[in-house]
């Protein structure tokens, strides 16, 4: 082998080599992305559960929206008011008050309160029920399907099925929205997690269809509405629902609801609304007139 083609093969390569190190080199610079450094100290600080539940497409999009200023300091629904401050921080503006939200589920048709109009063993998924009788066994087509579907998006862990219906663990929930978009029912709601009362109920037929289907469904009487003071309750469409917003957890709808329909968030009601004590029956005509016409004592 010659020396001569030897050294010809090294200046070849290593020639090629330095060109395309250059070339890159200016490359690199020449189509560099510009990074904001505050974006970047943004999605630092961001949980990075790329849950969606702000409305941006992952945390990266939300971070760059914050550092635009297109999107508001504390738009995480995850990371809550201790991100908010952080954020706030870095942009160099004030902390913004957010009022924590958490998933609700508008039904309370378990397996002991709702009826079934037939036995079903198919797939196990509320995404299927359109597929099925009737939009699956439940005799009610407002309620939870309880097959899981919300739970099974869940990023957080806190929902679960249980006896037939979805549970949302309100310490656990972080508001991300994910189990309202997967439900097919539409009965999932963000709320106040402060609130104290919920209508548990998402039926819209008339009352005396919603009664052979539910034993606590909403029959859209109106007592409700009529009893609170403050203008947060309305009937519409056969269905009570409240305005957060006005209400001040005073229980009055609860108190006057005959379907137990209205209670906590846990589906309970405090034992004075649950069992009410019974009004003394009144006295006989008779008995009055004895008790008047007696000898009273001096």
């Amino acid at each position: 082998m010659s020396w001569t083609a030897v050294l010809l093969a090294v200046v070849v390569v290593g020639g090629t080599g330095i060109f395309i190190g250059l070339f890159l080199g200016f490359a690199g610079k020449r189509f560099a992305v510009h990074v904001d450094e505050k974006e970047a100290a943004v999605l630092d600080a961001l949980p990075g559960n790329n849950c969606g539940g702000c409305g941006f497409p992952g945390c990266s999009g939300l971070a760059a929206a914050i550092a635009k200023g297109e999107a508001p300091t504390n738009a995480c629904p995850v990371g809550g008011a201790p991100v908010a401050a952080r954020i706030s921080a870095i942009m160099g503006v004030e902390a913004e008050e957010g009022k924590r939200m958490v998933a609700f589920v508008k039904c309370v048709g378990d397996k002991e309160m709702a009826n079934t109009e037939y036995s079903y063993y198919g797939v196990q998924d509320c995404t299927m029920m359109k597929y099925v009788q009737d939009n699956g066994p439940k005799a009610c087509s407002y309620g939870c399907l309880g097959y899981g579907s919300c739970k099974n998006v869940c990023p957080f862990d806190a929902i679960t099925i249980w006896n037939g219906i979805a549970d949302v663990d309100p310490e656990a929930c972080k508001g991300c929205q994910k189990c309202i978009a997967v439900c097919p029912q539409h009965i999932i709601e963000l709320v106040p997690y402060d609130q104290k009362w919920f209508v548990h109920c998402n039926n819209h037929e008339a009352g005396k269809l919603v009664m052979s289907e539910c034993q606590g469904g909403c029959i859209g009487c109106k007592l409700c509405e009529k009893a609170c003071k403050f203008d947060a309750i309305h009937v519409e469409g056969f269905n009570a629902h409240i305005d957060y917003d006005k209400c001040v957890n005073c229980g009055a709808c609860a108190r006057k609801c005959p379907r137990k329909v209205i209670r906590f968030f846990d589906a309970t009601l405090p034992p004075e609304i649950m069992n009410p004590p019974k009004k003394a029956a009144p006295k006989k005509a008779e008995q009055t007139q004895k008790e008047d016409s007696a000898p009273k004592a001096e």
